[in-house]
């Protein structure tokens, strides 16, 4: 055996060094994907994704019906081993080392592993013991949940006894309850009333400062009221991945819907610069195709004025994020079954 100055070992140095790699690594990226695939005999529910998150993100997880959302969420949170891949949780390998990963994430699935015949007390306080707090520890810890969780009035309360809202808190309760580095929620706010999602919402944005939370929802408002990022999972494959800031440019107005007294031909409103298509409408309404970054509403104005179209009405189409997901998946989609098509 080598020994080297400090009366330290080759390989003490480097236990040493990768522990201070993941360290660091842990200070910023919290989880790491990196070409993970799933099948299920020759399925591939899950095509080599790849993405990073880090301290203080938000991470809005979307995809339909069959993509492979839930199958992702289940690798993350350990319950399902890659068939290739890996997956780090704040710098530890989730296959190499599962209890020390795990230990890292707080996992809300979409029906919350709840015993409705505890009170919602005993059961933070198993979880609390489940997650290896210090016994001496553990009632701060429920305490501190019930309190961040709107909870603290119902804590000798059955479990069974109480409603949809109030379960899906004790679920969220039991997923932060240690406090892990990465917190998945699955459909947090299912069932609960207007009141209760924007307590849920702020809730999820007080937990960034310390965390990073993955949110998977088709409520996509959700998405845009708290979430940093989007990622859209279709046939398995990351097909967009964006800040909010990014997708809200997406969403920007990207045609005008105008009405004019006396209107042009289409001939000539198709020649207008920064206007990529025109569809006329009914009574002299035209809506307006914008070339991209082009800003034609102004020039537009002036025009009708110089020229006497008599603009009565002009306002801007916005895409919502809903037309983006679909478009988003569709576009996809169709290309699979076209590429399927020529194949044959």
């Amino acid at each position: 055996m080598f020994v080297v100055a400090g009366g330290w070992s080759f390989p003490q140095v480097q236990i040493f060094i990768q522990k201070t790699v993941a360290m660091t690594s842990s200070d910023n990226t919290l989880i790491q994907v990196e070409q993970v695939s799933r099948y299920y005999g020759h399925l591939c529910a899950v095509d080599n994704i790849s993405f990073e998150m880090r301290r203080g993100e938000v991470l809005g997880f979307l995809g339909p019906n069959g993509a492979g959302k839930s199958t992702t969420m289940q690798m993350l949170s350990g319950n399902l081993a890659p068939t290739a891949g890996r997956i780090l949780i704040n710098g530890i390998d989730l296959l190499d080392r599962p209890k020390a990963a795990k230990a890292q994430l707080g996992y809300l699935p979409d029906h919350p592993p709840l015993y409705r015949e505890l009170t919602v007390d005993e059961y933070l306080l198993y979880c609390a013991r489940l997650n290896r707090i210090v016994k001496s520890k553990c009632r701060e810890a429920v305490n501190s949940a019930k309190g961040r969780c709107g909870l603290t009035e119902v804590g000798k309360r059955l479990i069974g006894n109480l409603s949809k809202g109030f379960r899906q808190r004790i679920g969220i309760a039991q997923a932060i309850i240690h406090s892990p580095a990465v917190v998945i929620l699955d459909e947090p706010t299912v069932g609960l009333d207007p009141i209760q999602i924007l307590e849920i919402r702020a809730l999820i944005r007080e937990l960034r400062s310390e965390h990073s939370v993955i949110l998977s929802t088709h409520i996509l408002p959700e998405v845009q009221a708290v979430c940093d990022r989007v990622q859209i999972i279709n046939k398995g494959k990351l097909v967009l991945s964006d800040t909010i800031s990014g997708l809200q440019q997406r969403m920007q107005g990207a045609s005008l819907q105008v009405a004019l007294r006396q209107p042009p031909t289409l001939e000539v409103l198709q020649a207008l610069d920064g206007v990529a298509e025109v569809t006329a409408l009914a009574d002299g309404r035209f809506r307006l195709a914008m070339a991209q970054g082009d800003d034609l509403a102004e020039r537009l104005v002036q025009l009708s004025v110089a020229n006497g179209w008599g603009l009565y009405e002009l306002a801007p189409e916005r895409i919502t994020l809903e037309q983006v997901f679909v478009d988003i998946t569709t576009e996809e989609s169709t290309d699979v079954s076209e590429a399927t098509e020529t194949a044959a």
